[in-house]
């Protein structure tokens, strides 16, 4: 490590459900100086999820300290699986990137400890994070991991740079471009009026964003754990604080006095990302709804200086058009004990079998998943 930095204390913090808000000022402090974090790994959306997810699962939470300062957190839950002891992160299932927190000047030396506290700690067989973006630092953790370890194919992310929307349009080519172009005018044409809620607003504006995205999925396969309270009280939670520190945007369109869509995005160091959006069915038969709220996040992340705009996990053609990349993301399975490689051939096959049900029923395997517990 640089000087003066002492070797960090590395060990186990048990907390219970109620402790885990202590953590809040070191933690903010070292997501800002953890150059891979994302919102999904701020203490807003982790304490939230526990809060709500956490069941009766052990909670454990890996803590690197120097100079009395903390330099790497891995928050995680103990569950049972397939007859192994699996230590998921917490946000599992609900969070489009799953990673650790490490300080960016340090992490040299940090992910090698966090590597030795992992297996001297007794009671798991397997580490599964389930959806790691390229560049995470986990992808590091993975590569210094000198036991059992598998790097499989996760979700896709679809990507799009950061750049004022008609400069995008023009790099579509002129058939496409026509058509976007005339897809954006009809949307003029109805004087929309575009908001930006306040941290205050958020509990009725999260219930109006669930209604109409219950509206907008009405008669398809919809993911059934946006209809649930507990969903509906972790977006209340998280969204209020990330808002409030700008880590995460709700934007409400309007026609008149009539509420007619709402998008909710998280912002993080280099992206910003739409996590949930609704639209009134009757907007839909008059417009095309994404391209109204991709337009809007282009225009938040050209302005925050931002390098790309995420359509987070799943491609859809809806997505496509606009040009975006895909880019997979990875699931790290690492182990600590013979039972890992059974887990690790269990998930596996999970994958191969939603492959092939994709294959031959993609109107059933296009339902998002539900979050495992």
């Amino acid at each position: 490590m640089k000087a003066g930095i002492r070797q960090p204390v590395t060990g186990w913090e048990r907390i219970g459900p109620g402790d885990l808000p202590a953590l809040k000022p070191e933690w903010n402090d070292l997501y800002n100086r953890c150059a891979t974090a994302t919102p999904f790994q701020s203490h807003a959306w982790i304490t939230s999820w526990w809060q709500r997810y956490g069941g009766r699962n052990d909670l454990r939470v890996l803590v690197l300290r120097g100079d009395d300062r903390l330099l790497a957190a891995l928050p995680l839950m103990r569950s049972h699986l397939w007859g192994c002891r699996v230590l998921r992160p917490l946000g599992a299932g609900l969070s489009d990137y799953t990673d650790m927190l490490v300080d960016d000047a340090h992490a040299g030396t940090l992910l090698p400890a966090a590597t030795r506290a992992l297996l001297r700690t007794p009671g798991w067989d397997v580490l599964d994070f389930p959806e790691v973006r390229p560049g995470a630092a986990v992808e590091s953790l993975h590569r210094c991991w000198p036991d059992r370890r598998w790097l499989m194919t996760a979700s896709d992310c679809l990507y799009m740079p950061a750049m004022p929307l008609e400069e995008l349009i023009t790099t579509l080519g002129a058939r496409t471009a026509g058509k976007l172009r005339r897809t954006l005018r009809r949307s003029g044409s109805l004087d929309l009026r575009i908001t930006t809620v306040r941290p205050e607003q958020v509990p009725a504006a999260i219930d109006d964003l669930l209604h109409l995205h219950a509206m907008q999925w009405s008669g398809r396969a919809i993911n059934k754990e946006h209809l649930r309270p507990r969903f509906r009280q972790h977006l209340v939670q998280s969204a209020t604080e990330l808002i409030a520190t700008g880590q995460a945007a709700l934007t409400e369109f309007r026609v008149g006095d009539r509420l007619v869509a709402s998008d909710f995005c998280l912002v993080g160091g280099d992206f910003t990302g739409g996590y949930l959006y609704g639209a009134d069915p009757w907007l839909r038969t008059r417009v095309d709804t994404f391209a109204m709220v991709i337009q809007q996040s282009l225009r938040r992340a050209h302005e925050r200086g931002l390098r790309t705009v995420s359509l987070l996990r799943g491609n859809e053609p809806h997505k496509a058009k606009w040009g975006a990349t895909a880019v997979a993301n990875q699931r790290v399975i690492l182990g600590r004990t013979r039972r890992a490689a059974a887990y690790a051939a269990a998930v596996s096959a999970r994958i191969r079998a939603a492959r092939a049900l994709k294959e031959h029923f993609p109107s059933v395997a296009g339902a998002p998943p539900r979050p495992e517990q």
